[in-house]
C-alpha cells in the first residue's frame, strides 16, 4: 500500500501550498481521494500515470476538495482515455459536472460513472478482487464522508519444506494457497494449516476529511493501518472548531489513540500557521506516531 500526498492544506491554493488531494495505491489499484484545485499539476509533478486512476472519491462539495475535478475529467478526454472512470461523491456531483461539460460543448471520450452518496450511515461503495471501500460519515458544514479502504487478504504462504517432504504435486500448490486441504494418493488428508501459514494481516487506510471531533467513528476505523485525520487548528484556536466544524491536532490524536491505529497523518492545515511541527507536537501528546502531511510525501506499508 502506498499513499502519496498531493495537497494537504485548507482554503485557497498558493505557490507552495495545495488543497486536499491524495493518491492511494493498493496492490496496483490506483485511486484519487479528493481533487482540489491544481490536482492534475500535482499528479504530473509526482509522475502519477493518469490512465491508471480507476476511481475518484470526493469527500464533500467544498471547493478546496473538488474544484480540480472538471479539469482532470477534461484532460482525460484530451489524452483519449477509453477506460471507465468511477466517481464516488455526494449527491449533486453529476449535475455539476454535466452542466460544466454541456456549457463548454465537451463530451468525454470514455464512460463516466457517478455513484452519488447521500446516506448518513456507513455503506460499502466498492468491492472488487483487491479491496473494499466504505464511507465514514463525518460532521461538517455540508454532507461529508470519509473513506475506509481495506485490502483483501492475500493467499496463504506455502511451507515449502513440508509440502516437498509430503511429495505433494506442484499442480496442487495454487489451491493449497487458497486454503484447500490435500488428499494424498493413499487417501490421507493433510489439513491446510499443517502446510501453510496465514497471510499477512490486510492493510487498511482511513481517510477522514473535514470534520469536527467525532469519536463515534472509532469502532469503524479500529486497528486501521494508517489514518489521515484533518487537523485544521491547534488547541489554542479550539474555539473555532464549533463554528467551522473542524478539528484540532490534539483531537485527531485522540481519535488515533482510541482507534489503536498504527500511524496518524495530520492535514488540512489552516493558513494562519507557518510551522507544521506544531501540529505534530500537539498530536504526539496523546498519540506518539503522528506526522504532519506534506505535499509530495509518500507513505508505504507492506
Amino acid at each position: 500500500m502506498e499513499l502519496t500526498i498531493l495537497g494537504c492544506h485548507s482554503a485557497t491554493p498558493r505557490a507552495n501550498v495545495h488543497p486536499t488531494a491524495q493518491v492511494l495505491d493498493i496492490d496496483g489499484e490506483l485511486m484519487l481521494i479528493d481533487c482540489g484545485e491544481g490536482t492534475q499539476v500535482q499528479l504530473r509533478r509526482r509522475k502519477v500515470k493518469f490512465s491508471r486512476i480507476s476511481h475518484i472519491f470526493i469527500s464533500h462539495l467544498h471547493g478546496d476538495h473538488y474544484f480540480g475535478l472538471i479539469g482532470l475529467i477534461s484532460t482525460f478526454s484530451l489524452l483519449n482515455r477509453k477506460a471507465t472512470l468511477h466517481i464516488h461523491a455526494p449527491e449533486g456531483i453529476k449535475e455539476i459536472v454535466e452542466i460544466q461539460l454541456k456549457a463548454s460543448r465537451a463530451f468525454t471520450s470514455y464512460p463516466l460513472v457517478f455513484n452519488e452518496l447521500k446516506s448518513n450511515q456507513p455503506e460499502k461503495i466498492l468491492d472488487n478482487s483487491k479491496l473494499t471501500v466504505e464511507t465514514i460519515p463525518l460532521k461538517h458544514r455540508v454532507y461529508t464522508n470519509g473513506f475506509l479502504f481495506k485490502a483483501k487478504p492475500g493467499d496463504r504462504k506455502l511451507l515449502i519444506d513440508k509440502v516437498q517432504n509430503l511429495e505433494i504435486d506442484k499442480a496442487y500448490y495454487k489451491s493449497i494457497k487458497k486454503g484447500k486441504d490435500v488428499v494424498l494418493e493413499n487417501g490421507e488428508i493433510i489439513e491446510n494449516k499443517e502446510i501453510t501459514e496465514p497471510p499477512k494481516t490486510p492493510l487498511s487506510y482511513a481517510f477522514c476529511s473535514d470534520t469536527m471531533f467525532k469519536p463515534d467513528i472509532v469502532p469503524q476505523i479500529k486497528d486501521t493501518t494508517l489514518l489521515y485525520h484533518e487537523s485544521t487548528f491547534l488547541e489554542t484556536h479550539e474555539d473555532l472548531c464549533e463554528k467551522t466544524k473542524h478539528s484540532t491536532a490534539k483531537q485527531a490524536g485522540i481519535i488515533a489513540q482510541k482507534a489503536n491505529v498504527k500511524q496518524l497523518i495530520l492535514g488540512h492545515f489552516s493558513a494562519r500557521y507557518n510551522d507544521l511541527k506544531l501540529f505534530e507536537n500537539e498530536a504526539k501528546v496523546v498519540f506518539e506516531n503522528s506526522v504532519a502531511a506534506e505535499s509530495g510525501k509518500v507513505f508505504r506499508f507492506e
